[in-house]
């Protein structure tokens, strides 16, 4: 099954940036590219459009030109001259996924033990090599970057992924993250007021970026300043939000909210105006009944100012979540390499370690 994945991100994805956009490919992409046809027929595959409508068997896919020509009963296809033909019998292929929250960076908690406990501060290390590269190889062809940390390095690696010098998938970069002066990651800035919000947007949207997150602990007031300033260059703001509500932040213009509606702060008991409330959103998940009046009035105003809400699904599917399943530990197993041998005693791992040479943290 691991091969059969692979294949289809080498045939379909590289594919498509060999065909229409045409661009020099270097010697570092080239590696990875399997395809390079003016047209490529997929034969005999099952296709999975993602609409909801069961898989077809047996058909053939014509891609030209970057785009998806055809879709046919599976037939043998003779070849011809810049038509490149795979026979993928067994194999599944899905569109290119859109990736709607796709940070290139992950979080770091210092020295954190066992019992989760670990050193401030906690940090966003950047992932600028293997990040592209895990998302197309999970078969993300476009991505939103939902805030970045190091903007410029975001932007210039969209480039040269564009211009063919490193792989990876279509990249719309958000700005900075929209984060209040309470904010606890150091990597991010701090805004100072409403002017400030407003110039950090004119700022990275000639840049080039193509969104805005609001982050947990913005005001009400340098919100509206940044959905203002975002609109009026054409652009649309996201938020993770907690000292702003979802109501408050639909009514003052926000775009799209993320985590579903795990952050809605409306209804923790703590909650004040333009503070992130203890609860971060919990409270309100465990009291509002979606059949409610508060939350029948929460789904008006989202439909009426056109807000749109990002589900991120992996989030909660993760077992950090109370009511989530764990994450299966036969799963585990199939993700990490087979060791040599087990090793199941403080003894065992000392020999190891006397055996090898290894000091420090490793023993």
């Amino acid at each position: 099954m691991r091969k059969r994945c692979f294949l289809f991100v080498l045939v379909v994805l590289f594919s498509r940036s060999g065909l229409y956009a045409q661009p020099k490919l270097s010697p570092e992409v080239q590696r990875y590219v399997r395809v390079q046809a003016a047209k490529v027929v997929l034969e005999h595959v099952r296709i999975i459009d993602g609409t909801g409508h069961p898989a077809v068997e047996d058909q053939n896919l014509v891609v030209e030109g970057g785009k998806i020509l055809a879709i046919q009963p599976g037939a043998d296809t003779a070849n011809a001259k810049d038509t490149t033909v795979l026979d993928l019998r067994g194999y599944s292929v899905i569109p290119g996924i859109v990736g709607m929250h796709n940070h290139l960076f992950y979080v770091a908690r210092p020295n954190q033990n066992s019992q989760w406990k670990s050193e401030n501060p906690v940090l966003v290390p950047q992932m600028t090599f293997s990040a592209p590269r895990l998302y197309l190889a999970g078969g993300v062809t476009t991505m939103r970057t939902t805030g970045s940390v190091e903007t410029y390095a975001d932007l210039n690696l969209k480039a040269a992924i564009d211009a063919g010098h490193l792989i990876g998938p279509h990249i719309d970069v958000t700005g900075p993250y929209l984060e209040g002066a309470t904010g606890f990651f150091l990597q991010m800035y701090k805004l100072r007021g409403p002017d400030d919000a407003r110039q950090l947007v004119d700022y990275w949207a000639d840049r080039g970026v193509t969104s805005f997150k609001a982050y947990m602990n913005i005001s009400r007031d340098e919100l509206k300043a940044a959905v203002d300033a975002a609109h009026k260059r054409n652009l649309k703001v996201t938020g993770h939000l907690c000292s702003v509500t979802y109501k408050e932040a639909a009514e003052l213009g926000i775009d799209d909210l993320e985590h579903g509606f795990f952050v809605n702060t409306q209804l923790d008991p703590d909650k004040k105006p333009d503070a992130c409330s203890d609860g971060e959103g919990i409270p309100t998940l465990e009291h509002m009944d979606p059949g409610g009046p508060e939350a029948r009035d929460l789904f008006d105003t989202l439909i009426k100012h056109h807000v749109a809400i990002t589900s991120t699904l992996p989030v909660f599917e993760s077992g950090g979540i109370p009511g989530r399943p764990r994450f299966a530990s036969r799963c585990w197993m199939r993700c990490r390499p087979k060791p040599a041998k087990p090793i199941s005693t403080i003894a065992n791992v000392r020999h190891l370690c006397r055996r090898r040479n290894w000091t420090g943290s490793r023993c």
